[in-house]
């Protein structure tokens, strides 16, 4: 296969391991979870490595960035796997800065990028807690909607940060934007 372009989620099947999903990617390389063989690093131009199209999909199959979704869901909850979050161009390379009104406190400055870090690993935390209700068998359906209500509004707090993202798709998303 010539130097494949494909994303996470995608399903494969590879001569020696069999059938496998793409949970991450690298530049010359994809990161690959294989049934049989757990998870293996694999050139994109490996000349064993098919891409598994489907067949006669139809409305009810699920789109891929909801299998995309769903999928990354379950390698975060038990893989302790988070997905790359590209930080925007016109961010890279800079600062944050805390400055104090208090002129004899010294400012604080933070690289962008370590404060962009910091915010997808909380938005990841938050995405395993709500796996986690959701999977939880000692909480009524009524808990788990308040839970998740609430985590809800968590995440619409976190908006403002989403000027930082490259890619809207990744956004925080709170209860406003559940409802357009």
């Amino acid at each position: 296969m010539d130097q494949m372009t494909l994303g996470i989620g995608t399903r494969l099947q590879h001569t020696q391991f069999g059938p496998g999903v793409i949970v991450g990617v690298r530049y010359a390389d994809y990161l690959i979870s294989f049934i049989h063989h757990g998870v293996k690093e694999i050139g994109k131009d490996d000349p064993h490595l098919d891409e598994i199209l489907p067949e006669n999909v139809t409305v009810e199959v699920e789109t891929q960035s909801a299998m995309e979704r769903s999928l990354l869901g379950i390698l975060r909850l038990w893989g302790g796997l988070s997905e790359v979050v590209p930080l925007g161009d016109k961010w890279k390379g800079g600062m944050v800065i805390l400055q104090p009104g208090d002129k004899s406190v010294k400012p604080k400055e933070i690289p962008i990028d370590v404060f962009f870090h910091k915010i997808v690993m909380a938005r990841d935390r938050l995405r395993v807690l709500e796996q986690q209700i959701n999977g939880h068998k000692g909480l009524s359906d009524e808990e788990k909607v308040n839970l998740q209500q609430y985590i809800t509004r968590i995440y619409g707090s976190f908006t403002t940060f989403n000027v930082l993202f490259r890619n809207k798709e990744q956004w925080f998303v709170g209860d406003k934007g559940d409802k357009e």
